[in-house]
Protein backbone atom coordinates (compact mmCIF):
# COMPACT_ATOMS: atom_id res chain seq x y z
CA UNK A 1 0.00 0.00 0.00
CA UNK A 2 1.25 3.48 -0.78
CA UNK A 3 1.57 5.61 2.34
CA UNK A 4 1.69 9.37 2.65
CA UNK A 5 4.20 10.99 4.98
CA UNK A 6 3.15 14.07 6.97
CA UNK A 7 5.95 16.13 5.43
CA UNK A 8 4.88 15.02 1.94
CA UNK A 9 1.27 15.99 2.65
CA UNK A 10 2.23 19.41 3.99
CA UNK A 11 4.48 20.06 0.99
CA UNK A 12 1.76 18.98 -1.42
CA UNK A 13 -0.83 21.22 0.25
CA UNK A 14 1.46 24.22 0.26
CA UNK A 15 2.65 23.81 -3.31
CA UNK A 16 -0.67 22.89 -4.86
CA UNK A 17 -2.76 25.60 -3.23
CA UNK A 18 -2.64 27.75 -6.37
CA UNK A 19 -4.25 24.94 -8.37
CA UNK A 20 -6.80 23.77 -5.80
CA UNK A 21 -9.68 25.72 -7.33
CA UNK A 22 -9.81 23.34 -10.30
CA UNK A 23 -10.07 19.54 -10.50
CA UNK A 24 -7.11 17.84 -8.83
CA UNK A 25 -6.27 15.13 -11.34
CA UNK A 26 -2.68 13.90 -11.15
CA UNK A 27 -0.43 11.71 -13.30
CA UNK A 28 0.36 9.02 -10.72
CA UNK A 29 2.11 6.24 -12.67
CA UNK A 30 3.52 5.57 -16.12
CA UNK A 31 5.35 2.96 -18.15
CA UNK A 32 6.68 4.13 -21.49
CA UNK A 33 7.39 0.70 -22.92
CA UNK A 34 5.78 -2.60 -22.00
CA UNK A 35 5.81 -6.09 -23.46
CA UNK A 36 3.13 -7.13 -25.94
CA UNK A 37 -0.42 -6.81 -24.56
CA UNK A 38 0.86 -5.22 -21.35
CA UNK A 39 1.34 -2.05 -23.35
CA UNK A 40 2.78 1.24 -22.22
CA UNK A 41 0.32 3.05 -20.01
CA UNK A 42 -0.45 6.21 -18.04
CA UNK A 43 -2.43 6.33 -14.81
CA UNK A 44 -4.47 9.40 -13.88
CA UNK A 45 -5.90 9.70 -10.36
CA UNK A 46 -8.53 12.03 -8.92
CA UNK A 47 -6.73 13.38 -5.85
CA UNK A 48 -9.50 15.85 -5.03
CA UNK A 49 -12.64 15.49 -2.96
CA UNK A 50 -15.14 15.90 -5.82
CA UNK A 51 -16.01 13.75 -8.82
CA UNK A 52 -14.68 14.95 -12.19
CA UNK A 53 -16.40 14.54 -15.55
CA UNK A 54 -13.79 13.75 -18.22
CA UNK A 55 -16.06 14.69 -21.11
CA UNK A 56 -13.90 16.68 -23.54
CA UNK A 57 -10.64 16.01 -21.65
CA UNK A 58 -7.59 14.95 -23.63
CA UNK A 59 -4.00 13.75 -23.57
CA UNK A 60 -0.94 14.60 -25.61
CA UNK A 61 2.78 13.96 -25.38
CA UNK A 62 5.56 16.51 -25.97
CA UNK A 63 3.66 17.97 -28.92
CA UNK A 64 1.50 19.73 -26.31
CA UNK A 65 -1.62 19.83 -28.48
CA UNK A 66 -4.85 19.74 -26.48
CA UNK A 67 -7.44 17.46 -28.05
CA UNK A 68 -4.95 14.99 -29.53
CA UNK A 69 -6.25 11.92 -27.65
CA UNK A 70 -9.83 12.03 -26.39
CA UNK A 71 -10.32 10.88 -22.79
CA UNK A 72 -14.10 11.40 -22.66
CA UNK A 73 -14.70 7.65 -22.33
CA UNK A 74 -13.45 7.77 -18.74
CA UNK A 75 -16.73 9.49 -17.89
CA UNK A 76 -17.16 10.41 -14.23
CA UNK A 77 -14.00 9.80 -12.18
CA UNK A 78 -14.69 9.63 -8.45
CA UNK A 79 -12.43 10.94 -5.67
CA UNK A 80 -9.54 8.54 -5.20
CA UNK A 81 -10.31 6.68 -8.43
CA UNK A 82 -7.54 5.90 -10.93
CA UNK A 83 -8.03 5.43 -14.68
CA UNK A 84 -5.71 4.08 -17.38
CA UNK A 85 -4.74 5.15 -20.89
CA UNK A 86 -2.81 2.48 -22.81
CA UNK A 87 -1.65 1.63 -26.31
CA UNK A 88 -2.92 -1.94 -25.89
CA UNK A 89 -6.52 -2.92 -26.53
CA UNK A 90 -8.45 -2.35 -23.31
CA UNK A 91 -9.50 -6.01 -23.07
CA UNK A 92 -5.93 -7.25 -23.61
CA UNK A 93 -4.59 -4.81 -21.04
CA UNK A 94 -7.14 -5.95 -18.47
CA UNK A 95 -6.27 -9.58 -19.11
CA UNK A 96 -2.52 -8.97 -18.87
CA UNK A 97 -2.88 -7.18 -15.53
CA UNK A 98 -5.86 -9.22 -14.20
CA UNK A 99 -7.99 -6.08 -13.85
CA UNK A 100 -11.75 -6.22 -13.49
CA UNK A 101 -14.22 -3.90 -15.17
CA UNK A 102 -14.27 -1.50 -12.20
CA UNK A 103 -10.95 -0.11 -13.46
CA UNK A 104 -11.64 2.25 -16.37
CA UNK A 105 -9.28 1.67 -19.29
CA UNK A 106 -9.05 3.50 -22.61
CA UNK A 107 -7.05 1.41 -25.06
CA UNK A 108 -5.65 1.91 -28.53
CA UNK A 109 -3.57 5.01 -27.81
CA UNK A 110 -1.39 5.65 -30.87
CA UNK A 111 0.21 8.82 -29.49
CA UNK A 112 2.97 6.75 -27.98
CA UNK A 113 5.52 7.73 -25.38
CA UNK A 114 9.28 7.62 -25.84
CA UNK A 115 12.13 7.11 -23.40
CA UNK A 116 12.25 10.87 -22.90
CA UNK A 117 8.87 12.54 -23.38
CA UNK A 118 6.00 14.41 -21.78
CA UNK A 119 2.59 13.44 -20.48
CA UNK A 120 0.13 16.32 -20.77
CA UNK A 121 -3.43 16.24 -19.46
CA UNK A 122 -5.97 18.84 -20.64
CA UNK A 123 -9.49 19.63 -19.50
CA UNK A 124 -12.48 20.26 -21.75
CA UNK A 125 -11.49 23.89 -22.26
CA UNK A 126 -8.01 22.87 -23.45
CA UNK A 127 -6.35 24.13 -20.25
CA UNK A 128 -3.39 22.16 -18.92
CA UNK A 129 -4.35 20.23 -15.79
CA UNK A 130 -1.13 18.27 -15.20
CA UNK A 131 2.19 17.65 -16.92
CA UNK A 132 4.98 15.16 -16.33
CA UNK A 133 8.21 15.69 -18.24
CA UNK A 134 10.57 12.74 -17.90
CA UNK A 135 13.69 11.16 -19.41
CA UNK A 136 16.45 9.36 -17.56
CA UNK A 137 18.97 10.23 -20.26
CA UNK A 138 18.25 13.94 -19.86
CA UNK A 139 17.26 14.28 -16.20
CA UNK A 140 20.03 12.78 -14.09
CA UNK A 141 19.10 10.36 -11.34
CA UNK A 142 15.56 9.67 -12.56
CA UNK A 143 14.00 6.35 -13.49
CA UNK A 144 13.71 4.67 -16.87
CA UNK A 145 10.17 3.29 -16.81
CA UNK A 146 10.63 0.48 -19.32
CA UNK A 147 8.98 -2.82 -18.34
CA UNK A 148 8.55 -1.40 -14.82
CA UNK A 149 6.37 1.59 -14.00
CA UNK A 150 7.46 4.83 -12.38
CA UNK A 151 5.80 5.70 -9.04
CA UNK A 152 6.09 8.77 -6.78
CA UNK A 153 7.60 8.05 -3.37
CA UNK A 154 5.52 10.77 -1.68
CA UNK A 155 2.72 13.12 -2.70
CA UNK A 156 5.18 16.00 -3.02
CA UNK A 157 6.75 14.23 -6.00
CA UNK A 158 3.49 14.74 -7.90
CA UNK A 159 3.60 18.52 -7.63
CA UNK A 160 6.54 19.39 -9.93
CA UNK A 161 5.88 19.28 -13.68
CA UNK A 162 9.18 17.44 -14.18
CA UNK A 163 9.95 13.98 -12.83
CA UNK A 164 12.04 14.05 -9.66
CA UNK A 165 14.54 11.61 -8.22
CA UNK A 166 11.78 10.70 -5.76
CA UNK A 167 10.01 8.67 -8.45
CA UNK A 168 11.00 5.01 -8.20
CA UNK A 169 10.56 1.90 -10.32
CA UNK A 170 7.93 -0.65 -9.37
CA UNK A 171 9.11 -3.99 -8.03
CA UNK A 172 6.97 -7.01 -7.27
CA UNK A 173 5.58 -6.88 -3.74
CA UNK A 174 6.66 -3.31 -3.05
CA UNK A 175 4.75 -0.79 -0.92
CA UNK A 176 2.80 0.35 -4.00
CA UNK A 177 1.20 -3.07 -4.41
CA UNK A 178 3.12 -3.80 -7.60
CA UNK A 179 3.04 -7.19 -9.30
CA UNK A 180 4.00 -8.85 -12.57
CA UNK A 181 1.73 -8.80 -15.60
CA UNK A 182 1.28 -11.97 -17.62
CA UNK A 183 4.08 -10.66 -19.85
CA UNK A 184 6.51 -10.03 -17.01
CA UNK A 185 6.20 -6.25 -16.72
CA UNK A 186 5.97 -4.84 -13.20
CA UNK A 187 3.45 -2.21 -12.14
CA UNK A 188 0.25 -1.45 -10.26
CA UNK A 189 -2.12 0.14 -12.80
CA UNK A 190 -5.46 1.38 -11.52
CA UNK A 191 -4.64 1.22 -7.80
CA UNK A 192 -3.08 4.45 -6.57
CA UNK A 193 -3.69 4.32 -2.81
CA UNK A 194 -3.63 7.82 -1.39
CA UNK A 195 -6.43 9.66 0.38
CA UNK A 196 -7.81 12.56 -1.69
CA UNK A 197 -6.22 15.95 -0.98
CA UNK A 198 -8.68 18.22 0.91
CA UNK A 199 -10.19 21.32 -0.68
CA UNK A 200 -8.82 24.79 0.31
CA UNK A 201 -11.46 25.38 3.02
CA UNK A 202 -10.59 22.00 4.50
CA UNK A 203 -6.88 22.95 4.45
CA UNK A 204 -7.70 26.09 6.45
CA UNK A 205 -9.81 24.20 8.98
CA UNK A 206 -7.15 21.53 9.34
CA UNK A 207 -4.39 24.09 9.91
CA UNK A 208 -6.59 26.00 12.36
CA UNK A 209 -7.25 22.76 14.22
CA UNK A 210 -3.55 21.98 14.39
CA UNK A 211 -2.89 25.47 15.74
CA UNK A 212 -5.50 24.96 18.48
CA UNK A 213 -4.03 21.58 19.41
CA UNK A 214 -0.55 23.10 19.56
CA UNK A 215 -1.80 25.98 21.74
CA UNK A 216 -3.51 23.58 24.14
CA UNK A 217 -0.38 21.45 24.33
CA UNK A 218 1.80 24.47 25.10
CA UNK A 219 -0.61 25.62 27.82
CA UNK A 220 -0.47 22.20 29.47
CA UNK A 221 3.31 22.27 29.56
CA UNK A 222 3.45 25.81 30.98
Amino acid sequence: MKTRTLSGLIAAIATSSAFAAGPDIQITEWMYNGADETGEYIEFTNMGSSAVDFAGWSFDDSSRAAGSVDLSAFGIVLPGQSVILTEAAASAFRAAWSLDTSVKVIGGNTNNLGRGDEINLYDASGSLVDRLTYGDNAIAGTVRAQNASGNPSVVADLVPSTVTTGWVLASAGDSFGSYASSNGDIGNPGSFIYAPVPEPTTHALMLAGLAIVAAVARRRFN
